[in-house]
């Protein structure tokens, strides 16, 4: 059974958040602004940052007891913590060790619980760590923060019409990450998920050397377009892991290279029904991508690389 993520919302569910995303951006002035002005968002959302650091000593242990002294709930994490909402107070903490871009969607997220606004009311303090932040968040109350961070962070749709103007290739979202001040993962993902083609990205942790396999590197997630799971299923990748000696494993950059280049690849969907695709990677050190799509939905003009 899958697990719930971000991408299992309800349609009338993504359209409120939607809603209420486009309505930040046009109370912030932000909408159509690149990269989105995320203080801008704080401020129509009512939350402030604190600078001082969440994980300085004492701080969290103060605001836990602050909460409980007032009688609110606290929604506590379940991991290390890398951001924090106080909702009364209207006040935001983060980690402030985690790189700018992170930095920026968990403010986004933060801002959410403060600007959706049935969640305000909830929680006197939430708490958020790599769990929650993550797509594959099982709380709704997450998976909506985390929404509507993306929407905003991508401007709606602008991410997507972008994108579509360009060749596609997993370079476009790399590209296209750094207009929108937006990490790589959050982008390759936004490219896949909102995508009219059959194509899907299979993010692997870095390989790790392996006797006897050479390497293996983890699945961490795969990101399918609405297209893709239509034609296939969402059981294309199972596998744990991968190795030299799988097609996806093969794909892997080594060394100091970023890309493998584009490969042909071959898939069968779920009536038995064989499709010719091309598959290409980009790591930038942290994870691997692999981007594969359909040749039918690709131009007779696109060359392809044999293996």
């Amino acid at each position: 059974m899958r697990r719930p993520d971000d991408c299992t919302l309800t349609p009338g569910q993504l359209a409120i958040i939607r809603r209420e995303a486009e309505r930040a951006l046009r109370e912030a002035g932000a909408l159509g602004v690149f990269p989105t002005p995320v203080e801008a968002i704080m401020t129509v959302a009512d939350v402030e940052e604190v600078k001082e650091d969440l994980l300085s000593p004492g701080l969290l242990a103060k605001i836990r007891a602050g909460a409980e002294i007032a009688g609110g709930l606290l929604k506590r994490a379940v991991s290390k913590i890398m951001g924090l909402f106080h909702a009364s107070a209207g006040l935001v903490y983060l980690d402030q060790s985690l790189i700018e871009v992170k930095k920026r969607f968990v403010r986004l997220h933060e801002s959410a619980h403060g600007f959706l606004p049935w969640q305000r009311p909830l929680y006197a303090v939430v708490e958020d760590c790599d769990k929650s932040l993550d797509p594959d968040a099982a709380d709704l109350f997450d998976r909506e923060a985390n929404v509507f961070a993306s929407e905003v962070l991508f401007q709606l749709d602008a991410f997507r019409d972008m994108a579509e103007s360009r060749t596609f290739e997993v370079w476009t979202p790399v590209r296209l990450s750094k207009q929108f001040n937006a990490s790589i993962y959050a982008s390759i993902r936004q490219y896949v998920s909102k995508n009219h083609r059959a194509c899907a990205v299979v993010v692997l942790d870095m390989p790790a050397l392996i006797e006897g396999d050479g390497f293996r590197a983890n699945l961490r997630r795969v990101v399918q377009s609405p297209t893709f799971t239509e034609t296939f299923g969402h059981d294309t990748w199972s596998a744990p892991y991968y190795t030299p000696a799988d097609e996806i494993g093969r794909l892997i950059p080594l060394g100091k290279r970023k890309s493998s280049g584009k490969r042909n690849m071959v898939l069968i969907d779920r009536n038995g029904v064989r499709h010719e695709c091309i598959a290409e990677s980009f790591t930038q050190g942290h994870q691997v991508f692999v981007l594969v799509h359909s040749v039918k939905t690709l131009t007779t003009t696109l060359f392809l690389i044999s293996a």
